[in-house]
């Protein structure tokens, strides 16, 4: 792909890079299922690097509905804003599953901020903290927000709006599965190319680990 040419991801990096996700993906789900005391599965089946033109338009070619967002800042070894995107309908059944199926609409309505916060919270620091252990860095995350739109308004490419012409986007697709409710969703990494670069060379390491293991 032309962007992820842009850093040099080679097949093996990508393999290594999803690997990881799928791991930090993996915690964060037993963390949420701690949290509701239900089954929770989460998988990433692809992770791409895009520009945040192509994120905004792949999104919008996915999802005609609005999108609800769980974003939160990290800084560390690497930087950027981390989303977690859903349809909004999607949104509100992780609330259903989260607090509980007899809630009314008007009750749903009343907790969704609270509640998608405090999920997302738990699935984007699971993810990039176990991801940031597993390259044996730390990161710091800020406190979730909450952000609604289409693809152009979660990326910042509305017009007028003007964005680093090097800043891309790490697009991965998620699959939920919470209480036997299928969820779709999104996770997306904002970052500029020095902080791409870093993440690659953490990679890099991680897989010279990982090599270094299998030769021992």
């Amino acid at each position: 792909m032309e962007d992820g040419a842009t850093i040099g991801l080679t097949e093996l990096q990508q393999d290594a890079f999803t690997e990881l996700v799928n791991i930090g993906v993996s915690r964060a789900a037993a963390s949420l299922r701690q949290m509701i005391g239900t089954q929770v599965l989460l998988s990433v089946p692809s992770v791409e690097i895009v520009s945040r033109h192509s994120a905004a338009r792949l999104i919008g070619e996915r999802e005609a509905a609005p999108l609800v967002v769980v974003h939160q800042d990290f800084e560390g070894a690497f930087a950027g804003r981390a989303l977690l995107i859903f349809p909004q309908e999607n949104g509100r059944e992780l609330v259903r599953a989260v607090a509980g199926e007899e809630l009314s609409p008007e009750e749903v309505a009343a907790l969704e901020d609270e509640a998608l916060a405090e999920t997302g919270n738990i699935i984007l620091n699971g993810c990039l903290a176990t991801m940031a252990n597993m390259l044996q860095r730390t990161l710091t995350m800020s406190l979730p927000g909450i952000l609604r739109g289409d693809g152009p308004r979660i990326f910042g490419t509305q017009a007028g709006e003007t964005s680093a012409a090097d800043a891309l986007v790490l697009f991965l697709y998620i699959d939920f599965s919470v209480s036997e409710r299928d969820i779709r969703g999104y996770l997306a990494m904002l970052m500029d190319l020095p902080s791409l670069e870093n993440l690659r060379l953490l990679v890099d390491e991680f897989i010279a680990r990982a090599l270094g293991d299998l030769d021992a």
